[in-house]
């Protein structure tokens, strides 16, 4: 029967430690921006255009 209260006191003070760091995530901001993760796969990567010339054999003719 004792191991019954060790779990419980083991398993209340885990999940102390887990709420305060959750607390401390939100004050320092990390659940801020919700909603742009979710949708910037949707947006199409602009190409990266090179402005220099690549000389081959088949240019040069």
């Amino acid at each position: 029967m004792s191991v019954i209260y060790i779990l419980l006191c083991i398993s209340i003070t885990m999940a102390v430690i887990f709420f305060l760091v959750f607390i401390l995530s939100v004050k320092n901001g990390q659940f801020d921006d919700a909603y742009t993760p979710s949708i910037r796969m949707l947006f199409e990567d602009e190409l990266v255009k090179s402005d220099k010339k690549i000389s081959t054999k088949e240019n040069l003719d």
